[in-house]
């Protein structure tokens, strides 16, 4: 028997989570069951509908999408996110997988190509995109892994001087949550879990650099 699988839609442009539904309301046995333009409206959908999959926009007023997908998989493991971006965040997609996610999507992306993710993700696969297809890298050691930026450097700096996530955000006159998701990403980067692991790496790698 075929159950009908429940979609929730996740963006703040109208018109685009408008079409994004239409397209999906093309798929056998999906009904999209709401379309959000927040990250607390998205949590009460949830709460309220339980949908298998939600394409999930990466910028919204309220959150960020790596944020919003951690306590989404927390607190419902078996929902599918599908991360649904105008951006390039290439970069993040071990962070994503990590996270939790079920796949990564473009909004540039075709109607088709749109219609198979969500296809592939409620038949359990997912799509990649050829090119990081082809970088994937599944284990890392301090050569391979991938470079910091200036900005990164420059706080993995501030973080073997001792100095905290409150401070380093005072100091360079940003948000708390936004220094949190930096660390974060240099976390993936490094191939690490914890505040230490991610020193000892950067130390690592700085002492390879004089070596060479």
């Amino acid at each position: 028997m075929n159950y009908t699988k429940k979609v929730l839609i996740v963006d703040d442009h109208p018109l685009i989570a408008q079409a994004t539904a239409d397209l999906v309301r093309g798929l056998e046995n999906v009904q999209v069951i709401g379309i959000a333009g927040t990250g607390a409206g998205c949590l009460e959908l949830i709460g309220s509908e339980l949908p298998d999959v939600v394409l999930l926009d990466f910028h919204l007023p309220d959150r960020l999408g790596d944020e919003l997908a951690s306590e989404i998989k927390e607190k419902h493991p078996s929902v599918h996110i599908i991360i649904f971006t105008g951006v390039d965040i290439s970069e993040l997609y071990t962070h994503f997988i990590r996270i939790g996610v079920s796949g990564i999507l473009s909004k540039e992306s075709s109607p088709e190509v749109i219609k198979l993710m969500v296809s592939a993700v409620l038949h359990g696969q997912t799509l990649l995109p050829q090119d990081y297809f082809r970088r994937i890298r599944f284990s890392q050691d301090p050569e391979e892994a991938q470079p910091l930026t200036e900005d990164e450097v420059h706080l993995m700096t501030m973080v073997i001087a001792g100095a905290t996530n409150e401070q380093i955000a005072r100091d360079i006159q940003m948000s708390k949550r936004s220094v949190d998701n930096y660390l974060r990403r240099i976390y993936d980067k490094f191939g690490v879990r914890s505040r230490a692991q991610a020193v000892d790496r950067f130390l690592q790698l700085q002492q390879k650099t004089k070596l060479r």
